[in-house]
């Protein structure tokens, strides 16, 4: 009977994958947009044991972007947020991370609650420990925290990291349209907790 059963069953193709963003991305709106992953639904938060953030990601805007580095200590936390994504769109969030140019990426476990979940995220290739963020890049960062309900305690950690003003007015002026546009304020509906 089981036997008939299994040769009845479809083999259903991977459409969804899951993303563990720690950076930037944690910010749904910047995530969503058009030329990343609009697909991107987050399903949870969590962190990864043994791990630390840092913004010491070589950019090549001349910045430090974030890093969840390694430690020899598992007591030290990264959190981020969960998020499930189209696997359509996997490509487009790579070249929007820079897989290959300064990320490579990584399947890490997150934490979430009681349960344990096997994520894909992005982790720097080229250091430098003297480089800081842009004020806009930190402000990203931070909301997305502040959004996804992180403990208050690492969001107080996040602020806490010297920043620098970006030289490029345009680029600087994009990227601030993720933090001052109301509707990114919203009740977020199609949150689902996986705790």
């Amino acid at each position: 009977m089981l036997a008939a059963k299994a040769e009845q069953m479809v083999p259903v193709a991977l459409t969804k994958i899951l993303y563990f963003a720690y950076g930037s991305n944690m910010l749904s709106r910047r995530l969503r947009a058009s030329n990343r992953t609009p697909s991107a639904v987050a399903v949870g938060i969590g962190f990864v044991s043994g791990r630390r953030l840092t913004f010491d990601k070589v950019s090549t805007d001349g910045s430090g972007k974030c890093d969840i580095e390694v430690t020899s200590n598992r007591d030290n936390r990264a959190y981020g947020v969960l998020f499930e994504i189209e696997v359509a769109e996997k490509p487009a969030l790579d070249y929007a991370e820079g897989l290959g140019e300064g990320y490579r990426e990584e399947r890490v476990e997150v934490i979430a609650g009681s349960n344990t979940h096997e994520a894909i995220t992005y982790g720097a290739t080229s250091k430098e420990s003297a480089l800081r963020p842009y004020h806009w890049y930190k402000a990203l960062v931070v909301a997305g925290a502040v959004e996804h309900g992180l403990p208050e305690t690492y969001v107080d950690c996040l602020k806490t990291f010297d920043s620098q003003e970006d030289p490029n007015e345009k680029r600087r002026a994009e990227n601030e349209s993720f933090l001052f546009d109301s509707k990114q304020w919203a009740p977020a509906d199609d949150t689902k907790r996986r705790d």
